[in-house]
């Protein structure tokens, strides 16, 4: 019987054994690892430090953590634990992956104090190269790429971008104005930007999964650190296309929430991040003898939930625009069913104008109007029901005298204009609703962002004592819907009323508004025209609206697009009549 223990091996030999054959382990790892390897995972770990607290937020405030915020007004919020002064640069080389299980759409909103921190921004000190050098290019590792890039349709893809000078070196302060667009054949957007004010940027991309399929990301550096803000802005404006890309889109079982037709409450929102999407394609389309583009017919249906009702009325061979909810699109019965007995104050540039005649035209059935001036107060009837009327009342602010320009809101220093106004506002009976914006004169009259801010908060001043002296005769007090000013097209993007302006004059006049208490509801016609401004199809470079007319347009075709406009004016209509 052999011995208990007999093939009993020392434990201190049988450690040594099996730290002999670990380290040969470890040895043969090691070798099978290039320097490439190992850099690729330093890089990474280094990353997900940096970045993997960085998620994207639908539908929620903007987060006050951050202090070098953005000359846009689009703002999307982060996560507070993103370090913006330390940004590493080099490190950046990929989308963030966005949560799966609570996908939403993006949403954009106001910065709070804007103008304050617009001005801050604008007025920053340089004296370090990296502060007075010149943006002249971008560096955005995750799209950069060789082969197409594909991204799955539905959640949020975002991007950190770079802006670098003519050495290639990253510039450390902000306030480049981009534009992006993103096109595909049935829908078209404007992707949110965010300015980290240290020459990093940020941009969000995302398609609804049924329009998934390929796209172009377009980025054009249109001027550079706030000088789309000057005076006379045109010979400082870069406008270079920076990126044409490839982007497929591919199709996931993920869905996004179903947007629902807009009620009262979602006009509260200050800024709105669209789309404009096609449901109908006639090919063989063509313009009429009276400039109209009949392409689908009358009653051809929106599809939902991107519209309700039909979409053949917009003359927009199957575009239509949606953001945040839906739009309800009228006939003209329910036009007038709106519209009827009301008093609608328009106060606002020669757009107003155009908008006006549209909606006469094309929605309530009266195309015997062939114009409406500058300054008229005139009552409308239903040729079909005598009994239905809408007052429509219509003051220029481009100029106190209105057959001139270029004053916008400084027009309310003539004594004899702000009478003309008040007069509206001190008889029996009031306006029920006061649209109001303020227009591309301002953009060609104040001398800086400070001089108009000046500007809006006295025409704040001025509606809200208006406002307060029909409270006080115990009248009911209009509501007021903010209408932004349009995002100017082809050529016009160069000029004194350019986007970049433009846009933060929108921010700074509604930011007056609405710490006057005046704002009862927004309408981002901005967003609306922005994904149609890249040339003059639409436009004339200051009109989106112009009448229907076969004739040869500013970019050389004959007739013009006028869908925009009329999309603009349903949209009024959901608001007016919203419950």
């Amino acid at each position: 019987m052999p011995e208990k223990g007999g093939s009993f091996v020392p434990v201190h030999q049988w450690r040594l054994g099996l730290l002999t054959a670990l380290v040969l382990v470890g040895m043969v790892v090691v070798w099978s690892i290039d320097g490439c390897t190992i850099k690729t995972f330093v890089q990474s770990w280094q990353f997900k430090q940096d970045y993997i607290t960085l998620k994207v937020n639908s539908f929620a405030n903007i987060n006050q953590t951050h202090q070098n915020f953005s000359h846009s007004l689009r703002n999307i919020t982060l996560n507070p634990t993103l370090n913006t002064t330390h940004f590493p640069f080099l490190n950046v080389n990929s989308s963030l992956e966005t949560k799966k299980s609570s996908l939403n759409w993006v949403s954009a909103e106001l910065e709070n104090n804007f103008t304050a921190n617009l001005l801050s921004r604008w007025l920053a000190e340089g004296g370090e190269p990296c502060k007075d050098s010149k943006t002249v290019e971008i560096k955005i590792p995750g799209l950069d790429k060789d082969d197409l890039v594909e991204l799955s349709a539905g959640e949020l893809h975002y991007f950190m971008f770079q802006a670098v000078d003519e050495s290639g070196n990253g510039r450390c302060l902000g306030g480049d104005y981009f534009e992006f667009d993103l096109s595909g054949d049935s829908w078209k957007s404007r992707p949110l930007v965010k300015d980290f004010g240290n020459g990093t940027y940020s941009v969000s991309l995302q398609v609804h999964p049924d329009f998934a399929g390929d796209y172009n990301l377009t980025i054009i550096l249109l001027f550079r650190h706030f000088q789309g803000l000057k005076f006379s802005p045109a010979r400082f404006a870069y406008d270079k296309q920076l990126r044409h890309m490839k982007i497929r889109f591919f199709r996931t079982k993920t869905q996004l929430p179903e947007l629902q037709i807009c009620q009262k409450s979602d006009f509260n929102r200050d800024v709105w991040s669209g789309r404009w999407t096609r449901h109908g394609k006639n090919d063989g389309c063509r313009i009429s003898k009276d400039g109209r583009y009949r392409c689908l017919a009358p009653d051809f249906p929106c599809r939902n939930p991107w519209c309700n009702g039909s979409l053949g009325v917009l003359e927009s061979n199957g575009w239509v625009y949606s953001s945040h909810c839906s739009f309800r699109l009228f006939t003209v019965d329910s036009g007038w069913d709106c519209l009827k007995n009301r008093w609608i104050f328009f106060w606002g540039d020669s757009n107003h104008v155009d908008t006006i005649r549209n909606m006469l035209n094309f929605v309530l059935g009266l195309p015997e109007i062939k114009s409406v001036p500058r300054r008229f107060d005139m009552n409308f009837l239903n040729p079909k029901d005598r009994s239905q009327m809408v007052r429509i009342t219509s003051i220029f602010n481009g100029h106190w005298n209105g057959t001139q320009n270029y004053l916008g809101l400084d027009s309310l220093k003539d004594e004899g204009f702000r009478n003309l106004l008040k007069k509206y506002f001190s008889e029996d009976s009031v306006p029920d609703t006061i649209i109001m914006n303020s227009g591309l004169h301002d953009g060609v009259h104040w001398s800086n962002i400070r001089a108009f801010s000046r500007g809006a908060e006295y025409a704040a001043s001025f509606w809200k004592d208006i406002m307060e002296s029909v409270r006080r005769r115990g009248l009911v007090v209009p509501q007021i819907i903010f209408r932004s000013t349009i995002a100017t097209g082809g050529y016009a993007r160069l000029l004194a009323f350019n986007p970049n302006k433009m846009e933060a004059f929108n921010g700074v006049f509604l930011e007056k508004l609405r710490r006057a208490g005046l704002v009862s509801s927004v309408i981002d016609n901005f967003d609306m025209t922005f994904s149609w401004h890249f040339d003059n199809r639409c436009n004339d470079g200051v009109h989106y609206g112009r009448a229907p007319l076969k004739m040869k347009w500013r970019d050389g075709e004959i007739g013009h697009q006028y869908f925009v406009d009329l999309m603009l004016c349903h949209v009024l209509l959901n608001v007016l009549c919203a419950r």
